[in-house]
């Protein structure tokens, strides 16, 4: 096996912060990172206010599970809410707070709750000053056994084994190295400092010499565990990452088994999709209305959780009007775009509008139906921001059309 050379970046990560905004060129974008996606009902009700108050009236969804506010006239306004909300808990570690979660965890399905790894990472992570050195697209995942944010290829991720040990991913492979329940988030914390001893000017660990092989080595000795050859396919329990799974939506009753004491007896969570990840002003309030946690998932879909069935079924009644899709055959789980025009200089195309235009007439600028179970990304330009990973058409503006690919393709999307 081939070792892959290291990727020499040009320039300094500019993925934007709460803080450090990027100047669209539809003004000023903000983007929150929201450990683990979890926004209160208080969180989101401010999140709304500000779209409508300081932006273009929506708050964004991301494909990392975190939040963005678009022509932002006052960032320095912005910052000063997101404080009072208890939003930006650390200034200088606002953009190295990115972490995936397995949504449903802790309420349906997965081996153990993994919310409490996420929030004792955080803590330690913002006090720790040499970390808010790592760059804004570095990312960490904590899959509770199920299989659902392993595959999204984090730099370091911590995939649930049994009632015991958890695996730690590297650059989204498996090299074997296996900790307890109780050293997970020290391992995180290693393979970050790692990353900084390594690193020239790469902004992921896969683009280090050897693609995250010598990070992993290093990173077995430290925690004093064994690894297996990275060159081979034999590992035994090797983790199998799918990405052919779909996004949780739809009506989900709580097992309490997963998680004594931390799941809610006899409640239910709706996952719900948002078509192209843009939730409005209005429906940020009706969403705070419901007096319940909100998680962001990885792929731009909401939860509602920790619902009774009445409330769950009025939920539905009230929100699918207003946009929200419980419908986990609707094309929408299945059509994303990126920006576009005219919020992106780079594009070549109002990608969203094209994109509703196809899921309403179930057909592709090519004249081809939009296949059941296909997935397809509307890109603006060849960048694809935004794309999903795994096998995904890509529709992509060249200008004058668009381009139809259904080859699949490498992808380490730019987030949203």
């Amino acid at each position: 096996m081939v070792s892959p050379g290291p990727r020499s970046r040009t320039r300094a990560d500019a993925c934007p912060g709460a803080l450090s905004v990027h100047q669209a060129a539809d003004g000023a974008l903000a983007r929150l990172r929201a450990p683990g996606g979890l926004l209160t009902p208080e969180q989101v009700q401010l999140l709304g206010t500000a779209a409508a108050e300081l932006g273009d009236g929506a708050v964004e969804l991301t494909s990392r599970g975190n939040v963005q506010l678009r022509a932002v006239t006052d960032p320095d306004e912005l910052a000063r809410r997101l404080v009072a909300g208890g939003l930006l808990p650390s200034l200088t570690h606002e953009r190295v707070r990115n972490y995936l979660v397995s949504p449903l965890t802790g309420r349906v399905g997965g081996v153990v709750d993994v919310r409490g790894w996420v929030g004792e990472l955080d803590r330690r992570l913002c006090a720790d000053e040499r970390l808010a050195g790592l760059p804004g697209r570095y990312l960490t995942s904590f899959d509770d056994g199920r299989g659902d944010v392993s595959p999204l290829a984090a730099d370091v991720g911590i995939h649930v084994v049994d009632a015991a040990r958890v695996a730690v991913l590297v650059a989204g492979r498996d090299h074997g190295i296996r900790v307890g329940h109780d050293r997970a988030v020290d391992a995180v914390l290693a393979a970050a400092h790692l990353f900084l001893d390594l690193r020239s000017n790469q902004w992921r660990i896969a683009e280090l010499a050897g693609g995250g092989a010598e990070l992993a080595t290093a990173l077995a000795a430290q925690l004093a565990v064994r690894l297996d050859d990275p060159g081979t396919d034999q590992i035994a329990g090797r983790i199998e990452l799918r990405t052919d799974g779909r996004p949780p939506i739809g009506w989900f009753d709580h097992d309490c088994a997963v998680a004594p004491g931390a799941a809610t007896p006899g409640a239910v969570t709706l996952g719900a999709a948002v078509p192209l990840g843009r939730v409005s002003a209005r429906l940020c309030e009706f969403l705070a209305a419901t007096e319940r946690p909100i998680v962001v998932t990885p792929w731009r879909t909401l939860l509602i959780c920790d619902l009774d069935d009445w409330s769950a079924e009025q939920v539905v009644r009230v929100l699918a009007p207003m946009g929200l899709v419980f419908d986990e055959n609707s094309p929408w789980t299945r059509v994303s775009a990126c920006a576009g025009r005219p919020g992106c200089a780079k594009a070549l195309a109002d990608v969203r509008v094209d994109a509703s235009a196809a899921v309403s007439t179930r057909l592709l600028p090519d004249g081809a139906a939009l296949g059941d179970g296909e997935l397809v990304h509307f890109a603006g330009c060849e960048r694809r921001c935004g794309r999903p990973r795994g096998e995904v058409t890509d529709v992509v503006a060249t200008g004058s059309a668009y381009r139809v690919d259904r080859d699949p393709a490498p992808s380490d999307p730019t987030e949203p």
